[in-house]
């Protein structure tokens, strides 16, 4: 099983969950099997209660979860079936975590952020990464996850940290981070800014993940090169041609 995981920083709602479609759909085109997992560090159990005015639309999977919009994403354009626990929240975690502290399989320890929520989350994702959502019914080969909020969010914390020792649990040849950022172009400049992805690729590094891709729009790649430890093929994505048919 491979594994890609979109973060994203300087701001939310940057375009992670159609970037990470695309991807899955690039790689659904080159004959691979591709499901796809979104982490909402919010800690609601689902978004069933949300307000569309705050949230958006809330996206009804066939199994009765009421889940991100994004999900909704992730099926139309890979041509799949997804199920409420390929939607992550704190609340389904916490809820998972003090469920198993009650019924005393923790044998007496303290429950702790880490390492067991840490390790819930993991157990999760490796879990649901093998439930197919094909047709065929087969098991898939790459797991897509979306990490929702920005890098540096207190809420979002445990889930670095889960992945973080996750990228050596699945072993490093099977797991891809993707950063989507934002370069901002200042109207009184007219120059695109590289300082805030600077800051949130170091901001990751720090949390212990090293992007292995950056999604940007930028022309000026030996900024990002210099500041941010990465090769040119490292910084722009390359171009693909789907046929749709």
């Amino acid at each position: 099983m491979k594994y890609i995981l979109v973060t994203g920083g300087v701001i939310s709602g940057i375009g992670k969950g159609i970037i990470a479609s695309s991807i899955g759909t690039i790689l659904k085109s080159c004959g691979l099997r591709v499901t796809a997992i979104k982490i909402d560090p919010y800690i609601n159990i689902d978004a069933g209660t949300f307000s569309p005015y705050e949230h958006g639309e809330v996206f009804v999977l066939n199994d009765g979860g009421e889940v991100d919009l994004d999900l909704g994403n992730y099926e139309r354009f890979l041509d799949i079936s997804l199920y409420k626990d390929n939607n992550i929240t704190t609340g389904k975690i916490y809820q998972h975590v003090i469920n198993k502290e009650r019924h005393g399989d923790y044998l007496g320890k303290t429950v702790q952020v880490v390492p067991h929520i840490t390790d819930a989350v993991q157990e999760w994702v490796m879990n649901q990464a093998k439930v197919p959502v094909d047709d065929d019914r087969k098991e898939p080969q790459i797991c897509v996850i979306e990490l929702g909020g920005t890098i540096g969010d207190i809420e979002g914390m445990p889930f670095v940290e889960a992945f973080r020792q996750f990228q050596f649990k699945a072993k490093r040849e099977n797991f891809c981070n993707i950063h989507v950022s934002l370069v901002p172009q200042p109207n009184a400049t007219g120059e695109q800014k590289t300082k805030p992805t600077q800051n949130s690729v170091r901001a990751l590094r720090g949390l212990g993940l090293s992007p292995d891709l950056v999604n940007k729009n930028f022309r000026r790649n030996a900024k990002y090169m210099l500041h941010c430890s990465l090769k040119p093929q490292e910084i722009k994505l390359p171009k693909f041609t789907l046929k749709l048919t």
